[in-house]
Formats: structure tokens, sequence, C-alpha cells
């Protein structure tokens, strides 16, 4: 197999999990995914963590393109965010990738 090959698939799994995670819970909640209430709350520690796990890069590509738009950061912190999201995506992909494989091989 491509060594390039299991990256660029992770990274698509991890992408589309954050997308679907991220549109469902805009659908459900009327809002723009982001840093903030509803979506995370001190007051609700444990459903804060799995929406960040989950649509973590989603909310920070909203809240960075917002913070542009608003001219609060520059092109480098504009530049930098993405680079993170990305790498979220990524590590997210793996992670379900994993988590997937492991649930695969509990029933074969």
């Amino acid at each position: 197999m491509d060594p390039m090959l299991l990256p660029l698939y992770a990274f698509a799994v991890g992408l589309t999990a954050c997308g679907l995670a991220g549109s469902a819970m805009e659908i459900l909640c009327g809002r723009r995914l982001a840093f903030a209430e509803p979506y995370v709350s001190p007051a609700h520690i444990v459903r804060s963590l799995a929406a960040t796990a989950c649509a973590g890069p989603f909310m920070l590509a909203n809240d960075a393109l917002a913070a542009r738009r608003e001219g609060r950061i520059g092109t480098l912190a504009l530049l930098s965010c993405g680079c993170t999201a990305v790498a979220w995506a990524l590590a997210l992909g793996v992670v379900l990738i994993t988590i997937a494989s492991w649930v695969a091989g509990l029933y074969v």
C-alpha cells in the first residue's frame, strides 16, 4: 500500500466525522458551531469534552474565520488555526479507525 494512502484515509475519516457531528450539532441547537455555549459549558464537562473531541476542528475553523472577519486575528494566526484543525482531523481519524478496528476484532 502506498505510504500516503493511510494518512489520507485517516484524514478523510476524521474530516467526515467532524463535519457530520458538527452539522448535526448545529441543526439540533440552531446556532453556529463554536467553542461557546451551548456546545462547551463548564456545567456539562463530559458533554463538552465529547463535543469538542468530535467536532473540534469544525469549531476551531468557525471561530478562526469569525475572528478573522472581525479583525481580531491576522493571516498567520488564521493559518496556524487551519493547520491545527487539519492535524486535529487527522488525529480524530486515526482514533476512529483504531476504535473501529478494535470493535470489528471483537466480533470476528
